[in-house]
């Protein structure tokens, strides 16, 4: 999962923004669903908060 949190060069804790989508994918999932992450800090268009994107591989 990979995600861009719009931030000021002052804030640092844009991983503390990813903990709910990072939480949600493991709720909706379980132990399955636990993924590596990143969170980067930049300036997002439109004033969105973040931008979350995930590749995920389901296997039946």
């Amino acid at each position: 999962m990979h995600g861009l949190v719009n931030s000021t060069s002052e804030n640092t804790e844009q991983a503390d923004a990813m903990n709910g989508a990072s939480d949600f994918v493991v709720d909706v999932f379980g132990e399955i669903g636990k993924h590596t992450r990143t969170a980067v800090g930049v300036s997002v268009p439109h004033n969105i908060a973040a931008s979350v994107y995930m590749v995920a591989e389901i296997k039946e």
